[in-house]
């Protein structure tokens, strides 16, 4: 049941997928300082809008009341002074890998060096990015006792809740999801567990430790991911067989217990990433984590298999791929999403693209500029749908796809392949 406290004054460093619908609901009940580098990002938010879309501009007006004479509010700002009069610091921003696919916690160093900048005695420092077992005590508290000063657990306490958003889904809200949360001590557990229950319609539970809450986190997204990649191999091994996987899955189905994943590509800031946090510390204490890595190999190789798949059929109806035009539909990494981070869109575009072949996107989703700037694709919305192509490949399932006329935008001899299954039979050719 969720509770109301004496509103606080409390800051959410990071307004992003994770921070900003946090930092909405806190505002409900307590004042808060939304803080985030990218000036761009303060003026949309305090202009009412979210290029994530994740809060519609009525909620967001609704909070943006924040003012020395109220008691609840949201306020954002990329200025560090106002930081200052705040007690409770949740850190909400990414956990990302690097090239070489190890972990990256230099967002979450900066953001502890400027909140240990302004902590206090009696401060609560809360993380929320997603980490491996240790990581808050070993890594970010250091960071906040020596730019602060102060003596860890006896001048300030850290908690740690993870997150849980899934970006696009308006039913699986903060509110509604129920919460993990931790502390250094019992105390400061108790004090975080009561701050999160005064949002949390869902309830929460309150972890034994920080590390628990942080392995707790990081094997949910590892789960999923293992599981997608066991699915994908079977695919792969059916597509041999020719047998349509999604036949067979919707016969196991049937079964009470059986777990209801399907193949694809695995992106995004969550799935495609955490396991590499866990596999990460695993062998810094000296285990080689084999499931884990292999969940991984099979993951990150999709793309690269659904391009040559494609070509394989064009091949096969007898058409030239040097030169081919094939039509790819969606880049974002998830269905109704405009979020393009980490997508795995991109490695099907790379591999076509070794082929010589010509290929256009179309997504009416996607951050067309962020697409630019980290992927130097561009990403249409309408114009391919003037063209027709000699390949057609439906990689992400926006709900706008299902009513499209594909057999419009196809040549004669065109292969569609649908990865999500999402098109009807009589249009598609190959399904993964």
């Amino acid at each position: 049941m969720q509770q109301t406290l004496v509103p606080i004054k409390m800051a959410v460093i990071g307004l992003g997928y994770v921070g900003l619908p946090l930092a909405v609901e806190f505002a409900k009940q307590h004042k808060v300082v939304g803080f985030d580098i990218l000036e761009h990002r303060i003026d949309e938010l305090n202009a009412g809008n979210d290029a994530t879309l994740e809060i519609d501009k009525p909620a967001l007006d609704a909070v943006l009341s924040f003012n020395c004479s109220t008691l609840k509010g949201l306020f954002c700002t990329n200025k560090i002074d106002e930081l200052s009069s705040c007690s409770v610091y949740i850190i909400t921003v990414p956990t990302p890998v690097d090239k070489n696919n190890r972990p990256d916690l230099t967002p979450l160093i900066k953001a502890s060096t400027l909140v240990g900048s302004v902590l206090k005695k009696g401060d609560i420092v809360v993380y929320e990015s997603t980490v491996y077992p240790g990581a808050t005590e070993e890594e970010c508290v250091p960071v906040l006792t020596k730019k602060s000063g102060l003596i860890f657990n006896e001048d300030f306490f850290v908690g740690y809740s993870p997150e849980r958003i899934n970006p696009g889904d308006k039913e699986h809200t903060v509110a509604n999801i129920r919460k993990i949360t931790s502390g250094s001590t019992p105390e400061a557990a108790t004090k975080v567990d009561e701050l999160y229950k005064s949002i949390i319609n869902a309830g929460t539970y309150k972890a034994s430790s920080i590390k628990v809450a942080e392995a707790a986190k990081v094997i949910e997204n590892a789960q999923r991911d293992i599981n997608i990649a066991f699915v994908n191999e079977l695919a792969m091994i059916f597509n041999q067989l020719d047998i349509d996987t999604a036949e067979v899955l919707a016969a196991a189905g049937t079964k009470w217990n059986f777990l209801n994943f399907k193949p694809g590509l695995v992106g995004g800031h969550c799935i495609g990433v955490d396991p590499y946090y866990l596999a990460q510390k695993a062998q810094e204490i000296g285990y080689h984590p084999e499931i884990i890595l292999a969940g991984r190999r099979v993951n990150d190789g999709m793309g690269a298999y659904v391009a040559e798949q494609l070509i394989k059929k064009m091949v096969c109806k007898g058409k030239c791929v040097i030169g081919a035009e094939v039509l790819i539909l969606g880049f974002t990494f998830k269905e109704n999403c405009p979020d393009v981070r980490n997508t795995k869109v991109i490695d099907i575009v790379k591999k076509l693209q070794e082929y010589k072949v010509k290929v256009t996107i179309h997504d009416p989703w996607a951050n067309v500029d962020q697409a630019k700037n980290q992927y130097g694709v561009i990403c249409e919305n309408g114009e391919s749908k003037t063209r027709k192509y000699d390949g057609i490949l439906l990689a992400v399932a926006h709900q706008e796809f299902k009513d499209l006329d594909i057999k419009s935008l196809c040549k004669t001899d065109a292969i569609v392949y649908d990865i999500k299954s999402l098109l009807p039979d009589g249009v598609v050719d190959v399904r993964l």
